[in-house]
Formats: C-alpha cells, sequence, structure tokens
C-alpha cells in the first residue's frame, strides 16, 4: 500500500492493515495504471470532522508555496463556520489521492471517497477558480458522501499560483492596490482553458473504475456539481458526455461565448470605473456607478472592510480574475503598461478580436448550451464577479436555444435564481442583507437526483425570494424582477 503523505488519524492505525490494504489495492488494482503518486487509506470518518479529510496547505513538499492549498481551497465557496453543511454523524470509508498519469503537464490531481455504506451512485465535483481537488469538501462533499455517495473531485489539471513579479511577463497583481504580483499556472504552456472539461470527463471515468474496484460493480448514477469555473466543468459535462453523467447541478457556472458576454468584456469597466466612483464619494447616482452597473453589475453595498460591496471584488477579484484570463488567452497585451495598471482598466475586447485570436481561444472552450443530460443552474442576483444576466441567464438563453425543438423530453433545464444570492458566501457574514446560495445548491441536488431516479418533475425556473427555498409552484416564476430586494 502506497504510503501517505500525511498522518493517519489514530483509529485508522488501530485498524487491522489488511483490511485496509485490501481495499485499497482492489480499488487501485482497478484503476490500473492511470493514477500515480497515490495516497490510499482507510478513514475511520470521510466528512471534514476528520482533520486527515483534507489535507494542509502546502501538504506537497515537491511544491512551491500557494501551488496546492487544499485548506483554503475548501474555504473558497463554502459559507463560514457555522453555516456549512451540518455534520451529524462519521462517514468510514476509503479515501484516494493522487495525480492523474497521463497528464503531459504533471499537475491533473484526482481525488475520491468511497464509504463503507454505499447507495451506489456517485458524484463528481468541478473545482472553482485555480483551486485543488479538494475546494468542495466543505460545500459538497460533506453533503453527498453523508449520503452515501462515492465522492470524486479534480483541480481541472491544473495547480494554484506561485509568487511571482513584474518582471514575469504572465504576473498578475493580487490587488491594485498592493504591488504583490502572482504567476498562475494555468497561463503555462500546455495549460488551455479547453482542459478543463477534459479533466472533469478523465475524473467520472476514473472515478467509475474505482467504484467498481470497491463495490464490485459500477455505480447506478453518475452526477456533477461545480461552483464558479466548477460550474463551468458541470456544463460542459452535460454537453459532451451524456453517457458518463445522468444529470448535473452548477451553481454561479462561468459563462464562455466569443461572441460575448463573457469576462474579457465584464471586467474592464468595473475596473476602470472604480476609482472614479470612490472619488464621487460612492455615490450610487455618479457616472461611475452607472457605468458599472450598465456592465451588467448588481449595485453596491456599503460597509464592508474595502468600504463596499464592490470594495471587496475590486480588491479581491476584478482586476486578478480579468487579468488571469487576458494572460491565457490574449497574451500579447500590453496587461500593465504606462500609466501603471491603466491598460488593464482599458482593455477592449471587441477591439482586441482584430488584433489576436482571443475569440478562436475563447471558442475553443465556449459553453455552448447543447445540454444532452438534464441540468440545473443555481444562481444569486447579487453575483458581482460573474453577473447574472451575463452568465446564468445568458446560458439559459443558450441552452433554450439549443433545445428548441427537442424531442428527448427527459433533458430537461432549470435556473433558480437566489435573490440577493452573491458568488462570495463569506460576504454575507459583512453584508447581512446577501442570502447564501448553498443551501438552495445542495436542495437543487436533491431535487435533480428525485428527477433523474424517480421520474419526480423539476420545479420550473424561479426566483427563490429571501428565507425561501425552491417550490413545485413558485409565487416568483421566471427572473427575479430586481437584482437587489432590501
Amino acid at each position: 500500500m502506497p504510503r501517505a503523505r500525511w498522518m493517519l488519524p489514530a483509529l485508522a492505525l488501530l485498524m487491522p492493515l489488511t483490511a485496509a490494504a485490501d481495499r485499497c489495492g482492489d480499488v487501485l488494482k482497478r484503476i490500473g495504471s492511470s493514477l500515480a503518486d497515490v495516497t490510499c487509506f482507510e478513514s475511520p470518518d470521510l466528512t471534514t470532522n476528520n482533520p486527515d479529510t483534507t489535507p494542509p496547505d502546502n501538504a506537497i513538499p515537491t511544491l512551491p508555496p500557494f501551488a496546492f492549498t487544499p485548506r483554503t481551497d475548501r474555504d473558497t465557496i463554502a459559507p463560514s463556520a457555522g453555516h456549512r453543511t451540518p455534520i451529524s454523524r462519521a462517514v468510514p470509508g476509503v479515501q484516494i489521492d493522487a495525480r492523474i498519469a497521463s497528464d503531459p503537464q504533471g499537475q491533473a490531481r484526482f481525488l475520491l471517497r468511497l464509504p463503507n455504506d454505499w447507495n451506489g451512485r456517485l458524484v463528481v465535483a468541478g473545482a472553482s477558480g485555480t483551486r485543488s481537488e479538494f475546494n468542495g469538501d466543505f460545500a459538497w462533499s460533506d453533503y453527498v458522501v453523508q449520503k452515501g455517495y462515492a465522492y470524486a473531485s479534480q483541480n481541472k489539471g491544473v495547480l494554484n499560483l506561485r509568487l511571482s513579479t513584474i518582471a514575469d511577463p504572465l504576473a498578475c497583481r493580487l490587488n491594485p492596490a498592493l504591488p504583490v504580483y502572482v504567476h498562475f499556472y494555468d497561463n503555462d504552456d500546455g495549460q488551455p482553458f479547453s482542459r478543463w472539461a477534459q479533466f472533469m470527463i478523465s475524473a467520472a471515468q476514473l472515478a467509475r473504475d474505482g467504484v467498481k474496484g470497491a463495490y464490485g460493480s459500477p455505480p447506478r448514477y453518475t452526477y456533477a456539481v461545480g461552483t464558479s469555473n466548477g460550474g463551468y466543468q458541470v456544463r460542459r459535462a452535460v454537453e459532451l458526455a451524456p453517457k458518463l453523467f445522468d444529470g448535473g447541478v452548477d451553481w454561479e457556472g462561468t459563462f464562455v461565448d466569443p461572441a460575448g458576454p463573457n469576462i474579457l468584456t465584464d471586467l474592464p469597466p468595473a475596473v476602470l470605473n472604480y476609482p472614479d466612483y470612490v472619488a464621487s464619494g460612492r455615490n450610487a447616482d455618479s457616472t461611475a456607478a452607472r457605468n458599472i452597473r450598465g456592465a451588467g453589475y448588481p449595485p453596491d453595498l456599503a460597509g464592508g472592510p474595502n468600504g463596499s460591496m464592490w470594495g471587496n471584488y475590486w480588491a479581491s477579484f476584478w482586476e486578478v480574475t480579468q487579468c488571469q484570463w487576458q494572460k491565457r488567452l490574449d497574451p500579447a497585451y500590453d496587461t500593465y503598461g504606462p500609466p501603471p495598471g491603466l491598460n488593464t482598466a482599458l482593455y477592449n475586447y471587441f477591439a482586441r478580436l482584430a488584433a489576436s485570436d482571443v475569440g478562436a481561444r475563447f471558442a475553443s472552450f465556449e459553453t455552448t448550451g447543447a445540454i444532452q443530460a438534464p441540468l440545473i443552474t443555481v444562481a444569486g442576483t447579487m453575483d458581482a464577479l460573474l453577473p447574472i444576466d451575463h452568465h446564468a441567464r445568458a446560458y439559459a438563453r443558450n441552452v433554450a436555444s439549443a433545445l428548441e425543438g427537442s424531442h428527448d423530453k427527459k433533458v430537461q433545464y432549470r435556473l433558480y435564481e437566489v435573490q440577493n444570492g452573491n458568488h462570495i458566501e463569506t460576504y454575507k457574514d459583512t453584508f447581512p442583507q446577501l442570502e447564501l446560495i448553498m443551501p438552495h445548491a445542495q436542495r437543487a441536488f436533491d431535487t435533480m437526483v428525485e428527477y433523474v431516479e424517480e421520474g419526480v418533475k423539476l420545479p420550473p425556473s424561479q426566483c427563490i425570494p429571501h428565507g425561501g427555498a425552491i417550490a413545485a409552484s413558485p409565487t416568483q416564476p421566471g427572473h427575479c424582477a430586481n437584482l437587489f430586494e432590501p
């Protein structure tokens, strides 16, 4: 049995080693040589109540700091402590963490959790941002393993980031006000974003083999779940691999369309106008504020460590996300040309279509909307990173167009909009007007399972009001009337 890279819990050390070796051996024999650098262990609890379920940040000593950050990653899509998935019991089983051997970049990683009391089903999770395979541990894994699902995840085939300097042509500034630069691995050669769908599909194939090795039969049903860029992976999974996935739930998935809207059409106006908005005294009626809202963004909320909700996004997400995508898709553009940082704010996607191959690069991994398995999107109206009309609703429009005239009535799509839901769940701690999305995403998952396995009709697309829930007969069908409701 391969040696673990972190300390096993005391209870695991007391368990018969032959049993652990046999379980891991059966699974790894079935998967074969598809995995490398394997850690496999018998765990007394696959939930995050067990500290060994999620390894510490920087736990792979051969990698530089910040390349592998599992515990930071699981915080990025989950609410703060006290609002996370309730854990009511321990879930004993087997956990496997490994590298996908076929990846020529050597960065693709894979996670598999196999509960002893398996319910015959498999969940495969996408990863947000540039996060690791442990990204969904609080929000998704804790929820499904307690129900008996086998759980698999992956990292889109790429590590996170490393510290860099302005001299690095692929460096991105973490905060517009601070001279701290990082280098995202997914901007390196050999890391096109088209790999993201590939590794979601590969993870499902590997997990199905592992499930068969552990339990003697493949899963009866397989579901895709994911958040943000992981939600993008879910969309592509049901567009491309219907024989692997029976259904999916994407939470705030990223919309990718070379014709726009997309991240590189939306973010530059926010980056450009935010300083003038601050100079106006954060006047909601200022030209700058109107320009930001005109780019699709929800209204600002006052307060917070950076002055407002927009301030939080400006400091932590807007510029660095734009830089990351621009460096990958339009690397010839002078991101930080003189005066410092202004070129980022002045980026014009439609002008760059004629000057570069940015459109073709977008087209190589676009979300088409041509789903071949049922899908639910859950999105918040106050998402100030992926504005709802330019991402969730735009994708819904694509799906409606693609499904028009389809005779496959099982392939259903729903958009559940969370009134005042936001891209960053922890922002609710600062802005109590916001609504958590995670409970609705988890309920959407159960709804999808009921539809696929029992034929229970999916509730119609709807606006979920404050304190409400997905309803079979919603009071607000369709879109939410306003992005913000007090």
